[in-house]
C-alpha cells in the first residue's frame, strides 16, 4: 500500500520556553529550525514505520524549500512538489510552553499555491490510501484537496482527513467543513477540534460517537489522555502511556498519531491496536523537537 499525504509543508521555528511567555518583555528559550507541516509530518512518520509514503504539496523557489525536499527524502518519503515562484516556503512559529503545549503562528506561503493539476491522480490505485491535512481544506488549496478526495474515492482508495486546528475550523464553520468530507473518510481530530465540529464538548468517546456514522469513522485524541475511535455503532478507547520526560514538545503529536493508526489499520488491525500504535508514535513525536522523526 502507498500512502499519499496531501497538504501543508512548513519550516517550523520552534521556540521552547523555560517559563510562561512574558508579554511585553523577554522570554528566554531555545530556538530550533525543523521541518514541519501536518501532511509532511504524517508522511515522515509513516515512512519511519516502514510504509511507502508520498507527500503532495507546494514549496517556494528557495533554499528552505530545497532543504525540506531533501529532508523528506532522507526519511524515505517520495515527494510530488509544486514549486511556487512568487511565494516563499511556508513558515510556522511554534511556541512550546514548559508544559509541552504548543501555540502556532503559521504563514502558509507556498502552501496556498497547490492546484488541482498538481495532484498526481494518475498514480492513484485501488488499495492505496489518501490522507489530507485539514489545512489544505481551510486555505486556497481547497480545490486541490477536494479534487484529490474525489478522484481517490472514485479510484478505490481509502481516505482520511485531519481536522487541522480548532480556531480556523470555528471560523469556517463545522457544517461547511464536514460537508467536504467523503462519507467513508476517517476523520482525525483532537478534543478541541472535535468539540468545534460536534457543537459541544465531552469525553473523547462521546465526541467520536457524535461525529461518526453513515460510513464515517472518527478518531478523537486527547493529548496524554484517552483516544477514542467510533464508526457510529461500535466505540473503542485507549489511554496513552505516561511520559516521564519533562522536556516534551507536543508539536506534530497528532500527525504522528494518525500515521501510527493508519499503518495499523492498513494491516487490518482492530481499533484497539490502531489506537495503541497511534499513541506509540505520538509519544515518539513528543520526545522530538518539532513534528518529524529524527534522522
Amino acid at each position: 500500500m502507498t500512502f499519499y499525504c496531501l497538504g501543508d509543508l512548513m519550516v517550523d521555528v520552534v521556540a521552547r520556553l523555560f517559563a510562561p511567555l512574558a508579554e511585553g518583555s523577554d522570554s528566554p528559550g531555545v530556538i530550533s529550525y525543523v521541518g514541519g507541516g501536518s501532511a509532511a509530518n504524517t508522511a515522515a512518520w509513516l515512512s519511519r514505520v516502514g510504509e511507502s509514503a508520498v507527500f503532495v504539496g507546494a514549496i517556494g523557489d528557495d533554499a528552505a524549500g530545497q532543504q525540506q525536499a531533501e529532508s523528506l527524502h532522507r526519511v524515505g518519503v517520495d515527494v510530488r512538489f509544486h514549486v511556487d515562484r512568487t511565494r516563499p516556503t511556508g513558515t510556522c512559529l511554534v511556541l512550546v510552553a514548559p508544559t509541552g503545549e504548543r501555540t502556532m503562528v503559521p504563514d502558509p506561503g507556498a502552501n496556498l499555491a497547490l492546484l488541482e493539476h498538481d495532484v498526481p491522480v494518475e498514480e492513484f490505485r485501488a488499495g492505496d490510501h489518501l490522507h489530507v491535512s485539514g489545512y489544505a481544506l481551510l486555505r486556497d488549496s481547497r480545490d486541490a484537496a477536494l479534487h484529490a478526495l474525489s478522484r481517490a474515492t472514485d479510484a478505490g482508495l481509502t481516505v482520511s482527513v485531519g481536522a487541522a486546528s480548532a480556531a480556523p475550523l470555528e471560523l469556517l464553520g463545522a457544517a461547511h467543513f464536514l460537508a467536504m468530507l467523503p462519507d467513508t473518510a476517517v476523520l482525525f481530530a483532537n478534543e478541541k477540534e472535535a468539540a468545534v465540529l460536534a457543537g459541544h464538548g465531552g469525553a473523547s468517546a462521546d465526541l467520536a460517537r457524535a461525529l461518526a456514522g453513515s460510513g464515517r469513522e472518527v478518531v478523537v485524541t486527547a493529548g496524554s489522555g484517552e483516544a477514542s475511535w467510533s464508526n457510529g455503532e461500535a466505540t473503542a478507547s485507549m489511554s496513552a502511556e505516561p511520559l516521564d520526560r519533562p522536556e516534551l514538545d507536543t508539536t506534530g503529536a497528532g500527525d504522528a498519531f494518525a500515521a501510527g493508526f493508519l499503518a495499523a489499520r492498513a494491516r487490518d488491525a482492530v481499533p484497539e491496536v490502531c489506537l495503541r500504535d497511534g499513541h506509540a508514535l505520538a509519544a515518539a513525536a513528543c520526545r522530538t523537537t518539532g513534528g518529524r522523526p529524527e534522522l
